[in-house]
């Protein structure tokens, strides 16, 4: 069986290779991720995912090596990933009062066969709006700075 490689820390996405009864190692990347679209959102978290997945690849003899991004952007600006609490705070708020749209891109290289496979997907969000104490609440029971729009999507966000 050929070994799997995860370029991602991401406890999300390991949470998902495990669901699915893969055993993986992981490789995080190591690239500062863009954040303009080249020409579109898809575009860009397509070549993120790439980018990450490649550089991974190169540590490696053999094996798949699976590399993802994921954005969010509302009003066409991009939400990623913060710094602090209190810019985590101003964005979920922000993003709570109306919707918007997650891009996830992934990369899945094959370093076997020299073959790589790249898409994405892209899902509507609503939020309730919440109040600064549903905010705090919610932040001490999931760290919102690994998080694409400082939310857990398929988790308790």
């Amino acid at each position: 069986m050929k070994r799997i490689y995860l370029a991602s820390d991401s406890r999300a996405r390991r949470k998902l290779l495990n669901l699915f009864g893969l055993k993986f190692k992981v490789l995080p990347s190591r690239i500062k991720e863009k954040i303009k679209p080249a020409k579109s959102y898809a575009k860009l978290v397509r070549r993120n995912a790439l980018a990450k997945a490649k550089q991974v690849a190169k540590k490696v003899k053999d094996g798949i090596i699976i590399g993802a991004d994921t954005i969010v952007v509302q009003d066409g600006k991009i939400f990623g990933k913060l710094k602090d609490i209190r810019d985590a705070r101003l964005m979920l708020k922000k993003l709570s009062k109306k919707p918007q749209w997650l891009y996830t891109g992934i990369a899945i290289i094959d370093k076997n066969k020299n073959r790589a496979l790249v898409d994405y997907e892209k899902t509507k969000v609503y939020m309730d709006k919440l109040s600064d104490k549903e905010i705090n609440n919610y932040f001490a029971k999931v760290s919102p700075l690994d998080k694409a729009g400082s939310f857990d999507i398929q988790g308790r966000g």
